[in-house]
């Protein structure tokens, strides 16, 4: 287990400074302080308070989003289904309140039907041996046809956001308090990937799944968590995103399928080199945040940005794909 567990360097490397080792480290923080600097120049607005708070509260709602889908492929696996549980808890939420339901009785049939889905997911693949892929492309069908069937195909307003909407709108200052929690909540996550056995056994089950369950550790059961978790956030970011748009969305999660991948692959590259971890996921979610923003403000077409969008999902999963070849790194 030891073997598998325990922290190593590479076999041979040489000692002293490695400038292309660093650069794939930090590359990503140079590149999001390159962007804020440009777009800044380029458009003084885009520093303003007002973009600066909606920026961050929509890369808050993608971060919670986002952060089960980092330890599902931290431990070697992927959801697909991630973005559209988010969409089926957004048109619960408001099909239920437009017909007469309260948003804490519409949040909790939300989040009930995310722990079914992840339920499900860890059914299949963690319990069952079930290809990941295949079953969380069902699954994921699954939930976007009740999503689109529930608002016939159509989005469903909302006259009243309540307590989720107020959530989204307090600010502590000028930063939204939602960004703060989110903050806390990758804090107390990375501590858990990082500074605990929990996170050690994640990542051991990417490199050796065998050597992980030959040690007794609990892979399947530890795998099956990870998607219920993955699936119940997805469902706590679709209640805040229903709140935020005031309406149900059935097909909002196509978007978040490409923001997904890329903020956990290409914020892998930081500081571990290829392996997902929670200060890359946030700052890869803070990244497409400020291009996005950025790009609006510059007037690029809905086209252009998801072209930006698939050339940075490349880009994460070649340099990943590049890194381990060339670096075996071992966490």
């Amino acid at each position: 287990m030891s073997a598998v567990l325990t922290p190593t360097s590479r076999a041979g490397a040489p000692a002293g400074f490695d400038i292309n080792r660093f650069l794939v480290r930090f590359g990503l923080f140079f590149l999001l302080a390159a962007l804020v600097i440009v777009f800044t120049w380029l458009r003084p607005s885009f520093a303003s308070a007002g973009n600066i708070n909606d920026m961050l509260r929509s890369a808050s709602i993608s971060a919670i989003m986002f952060l089960g889908l980092t330890w599902i492929i931290a431990a070697g696996e992927i959801d697909v289904s991630f973005m559209s549980v988010a969409a089926l808890s957004t048109m619960i939420v408001a099909g239920l309140v437009s017909a007469g339901a309260g948003w804490p009785l519409a949040s909790l049939v939300a989040l009930l039907a995310g722990l079914l889905v992840g339920l499900l997911n860890g059914l299949l693949v963690a319990l069952m041996g079930l290809p990941a892929l295949v079953i969380t492309i069902a699954t994921g069908g699954l939930a976007g046809s009740i999503a689109a069937a529930i608002g016939k195909g159509t989005s469903i307003p909302m006259a009243t956001t309540g307590f989720a909407g107020a959530l989204v709108d307090a600010n502590l200052g000028l930063v939204p308090v939602l960004a703060v929690l989110v903050a806390l909540l990758y804090a107390g996550a990375w501590m858990l990937q990082d500074r605990t056995t929990f996170g050690h056994y994640i990542y051991a089950m990417e490199q050796n799944r065998h050597a992980v369950v030959e040690a007794g550790i609990p892979a399947g059961k530890l795998l099956f968590l990870l998607y219920v978790v993955s699936a119940v956030l997805s469902s706590v970011a679709g209640v805040l995103l229903a709140a935020d748009l005031s309406s149900g969305q059935p097909y909002i999660g196509s978007s978040y399928f490409i923001d997904g991948l890329t903020a956990v692959l290409l914020g892998g590259m930081a500081l571990k080199m290829g392996k997902p971890n929670m200060v890359g996921t946030l700052t890869g979610v803070l990244l497409l945040a400020v291009l996005l923003s950025g790009a609006a403000l510059l007037g690029w077409t809905d086209s252009q940005r998801q072209i930006v969008r698939a050339a940075l999902l490349i880009a994460g999963v070649a340099l990943v794909v590049w890194t381990r070849r060339k670096n075996r790194v071992r966490i």
